[in-house]
């Protein structure tokens, strides 16, 4: 496995001085963020889509660092209920499954979105719950109405180019674990399948080591992000882990994201890195910054740190354990 980085957090450097900083921390590969909520910092990728010359420039300006481009990354809302956003949401997707194959890689990003609750709605609609009865109908509607046809076509588009659109599962979206990425990636094709981020399924309550061999055994598992979560034991046994709290407020918040190895050790990350090793995951581990309590540069460059020791130990057989 090789170490990446989801450049989005560097996108306060320039673009050179942000590969160079990769290369220094001795990283092999980059998922470059092209659209929605990671932004654009560096390029326009429609204009990069029509020049040949600027695709071969980015190519090459990364892979003179050592670093290969593993990804685009497009998280948005395409299905969001207010018409001009879905659309600039979708239209970036549709780049990005277009600009992929033309720097190198054959995987885009993405979150499923969420629709709103009806076709009258203005703003998305999560349901966690199956009762009163108007979630179920809210259910109905968003996947058997939008969803799925949406995730169709896009499944079919992302065939023609040989791309693979990798789902983050994510809260707040109709894809947020497991058996909702599952279900959708059987509703729409195989095309899609999981940007497996351990950090938003360990406040759910669920194992990403068992959320890995069950992906694993799909076939799905098409990139992986190096994120942690801490649990805070207190608040979280007085309100639970649904927490709608500025991320800032730490004090009072059930869960914080957190640096690779400082919401789980050893205990977490050797059997997760060995898991997808022994479902054939052999792809990049690509690390995103989102730790309140470090800033960027301290928090990246420890989690390149921890997880550069667990992968030489686990490629050395000492993480084996189910």
């Amino acid at each position: 496995m090789k170490l990446g980085v989801m450049a989005a957090a560097l996108g306060g450097l320039e673009w050179e001085k942000a590969l160079d900083y990769c290369q220094q921390v001795g990283l092999e590969a980059i998922e470059l963020p092209v659209g929605c909520y990671p932004g654009t910092p560096w390029w326009d990728p429609t204009e990069v889509l029509k020049s040949k010359a600027e695709q071969r420039r980015i190519v090459e300006d990364c892979r003179s660092r050592g670093l290969e481009i593993i990804g685009l990354a497009v998280h948005g809302n395409p299905v969001h209920p207010e018409r001009n956003l879905a659309q600039a949401h979708a239209r970036a997707h549709d780049i990005a499954v277009r600009l992929a194959p033309k720097l190198g890689t054959n995987v885009v990003i993405n979150f499923s979105g969420c629709p709103g609750g009806s076709p009258n709605d203005k703003t998305p609609n999560w349901v966690t719950c199956p009762w009163p009865p108007d979630f179920e109908a809210i259910l109905d509607y968003q996947w058997n109405k939008v969803l799925i046809p949406f995730w169709t076509k896009k499944n079919a588009a992302a065939a023609k180019e040989g791309v693979k659109i990798a789902f983050e599962a994510h809260p707040g979206f109709c894809v947020y674990n497991t058996e909702t990425l599952l279900r959708l990636r059987k509703a729409c094709g195989k095309q899609i399948g999981a940007n497996l981020d351990p950090s938003h399924f360990f406040w759910q309550g669920s194992d990403p080591v068992e959320a890995a061999r069950v992906l694993g055994d799909a076939k799905c598992i098409f990139h992986v992000h190096g994120k942690d979560t801490a649990i805070d034991p207190h608040n979280t046994r007085i309100n639970g882990t649904l927490d709608t709290k500025n991320y800032g407020d730490l004090d009072n918040r059930s869960w914080v994201f957190r640096t690779c190895g400082y919401g789980h050790g050893d205990d977490f990350w050797k059997p997760f890195i060995s898991m997808l090793r022994m479902k054939g995951y052999n792809g990049v581990i690509s690390i995103e910054h989102e730790d309140s309590l470090m800033s960027v540069r301290e928090g990246f460059e420890k989690a390149v740190a921890y997880l550069r020791s667990i992968l030489i130990k686990e490629k050395a057989g000492a993480a084996w354990w189910f």
